[in-house]
């Protein structure tokens, strides 16, 4: 056993190091992009389904490896099919953000989180009270908080902003003569990213006719990612809450915090 072993590696050359470190840092990168979506169980199932491959590959089981073998080569073809829209995002995502700068990639590359975490508290009060004051004068809003994920990608589809979040802020970026209310405001660690952001609308054909974009948006953002989406209605002021593609209508501002308490706190 002690020579088999010694003999491993010997036989391990320094390129062979290189590849598995490059293959390590892949798979994170692409764990850290889908991280806080549902795309993650899908990324999970694939690594999984290729580990199984090499397993049996490497005892030599024919029949079951070929089978295998036949879903690996048209499994590639298969996700450009079925996931046509979330590549088209994420390449656009690839193409209008800066990772690729030195200091981006070396961040992305050797960042591993080893740092203390220096998230900020979410300043649950402030966004009841806004959303509150927008309720009883009828402001239309949509406001998203981010949890695991960033959502940088739909940050930048607006105007980017970097501050701190208060109610002042809140109200005033949706303040109908703003030239930033049409659209949404995404939170993430108590900081404004963004403004005026564009999102997905659902596409559940069940989706009630009566409800407008906002609460669309609310619902597509919240299919496809953890995030947390809270509308105020335009028409009738009444405050709702999304959760994993999940509308709550008709919360009060107490019912409100409740939820945000349970899912920040």
């Amino acid at each position: 056993m002690l020579h088999l072993f010694i003999h491993f590696f010997i036989s391990v050359r320094w390129i062979d190091v290189v590849d598995i470190v490059l293959v390590a840092l892949l798979i994170y990168q692409l764990y850290y992009l889908v991280k806080g979506t549902v795309a993650v169980n899908i990324f999970i199932g694939i690594i999984l389904f290729f580990l199984l491959w090499l397993v049996v590959k490497a005892l030599n089981m024919s029949l079951f490896g070929s089978i295998l073998g036949k879903f690996i080569d048209v499994g590639f073809i298969a996700l450009l099919i079925v996931f046509q829209q979330e590549l088209r995002r994420f390449l656009l995502f690839i193409g209008t953000s800066d990772i690729f700068t030195p200091r981006k990639l070396s961040k992305g590359l050797f960042d591993f989180k080893w740092q203390v975490n220096k998230e900020q508290t979410l300043d649950i009060n402030a966004i009841v009270k806004a959303c509150k004051n927008m309720s009883e004068s009828k402001t239309g809003a949509i406001i998203i908080l981010t949890k695991n994920n960033d959502l940088k990608f739909y940050a930048n589809t607006g105007d980017v902003i970097d501050a701190k979040v208060s109610v002042r802020i809140i109200e005033s970026i949706f303040y109908k003569n703003s030239p930033l209310h049409d659209g949404a405001v995404i939170i993430s660690n108590n900081v404004i990213t963004g403004a005026r952001c564009v999102l997905p609308v659902t596409e559940n054909s069940d989706f009630p006719a009566h409800l407008g974009m906002r609460h669309r948006a609310a619902v597509g953002i919240t299919e496809s990612t953890d995030a947390i989406a809270i509308v105020v209605s335009e028409q009738t002021g009444e405050i709702s809450i999304a959760k994993e593609g999940k509308l709550m209508h008709t919360l009060t501002p107490q019912r409100l915090r409740e939820l945000m308490e349970k899912e920040f706190s």
